[in-house]
């Protein structure tokens, strides 16, 4: 088993709704057992874009599932609660993202797959959750920084506990 935690984001639609049924569903995945979830947390949109505000937060998962297929998981969830992409990659409003944070220890560069996730370091609305679910001690794999103990963002609010 490899302890590995995801964050979850949705800015249209019921974002709450949508929060608790990704992390619903992936309690349905063979391989995968949430161990703990963090608060929920509003914020502004990554670069303070012209998109509605975003719900975050972020489980810690213990799974035995490969880095790939816990990803793959992932999208499929994305795709099940409604999500599309868009063909040129663009970053755009959406009803629930589930990006792979880290896996074990490990460093992954694969195409489609980056571990840790190359953004997480730059990402108040991700470090803060993440902080609350983080084994004590937990460290960047790359850049040794602690992501048990985060700094406020004035872009990050707690609404609520997990």
């Amino acid at each position: 088993m490899v302890t590995a935690y995801l964050a979850l984001g949705s800015n249209l639609g019921d974002r709450r709704a949508f929060l608790h049924a990704a992390a619903a569903a992936l309690r349905q995945v063979a391989g995968i057992c949430i161990f703990a979830e963090s608060g929920i947390y509003e914020t502004v949109p990554e670069g303070n874009a012209a998109e509605p505000l975003y719900l975050n937060a972020v489980v810690r998962v213990d799974t035995s599932l490969t880095a790939r297929q816990l990803l793959d998981s992932c999208l499929a969830i994305e795709r099940m609660l409604g999500r599309g992409r868009s063909a040129d990659g663009a970053k755009r409003a959406r009803v629930i993202d589930i990006d792979l944070l880290l896996f074990g220890g490990q460093t992954i560069d694969e195409p489609g797959l980056q571990v840790p996730h190359p953004a997480l370091l730059a990402r108040p609305f991700v470090r803060i959750p993440l902080a609350d679910v983080a084994t004590p001690g937990l460290c960047h794999p790359q850049a040794g920084e602690r992501l048990d103990k985060s700094s406020p963002d004035v872009g990050v609010w707690r609404l609520s506990g997990p």
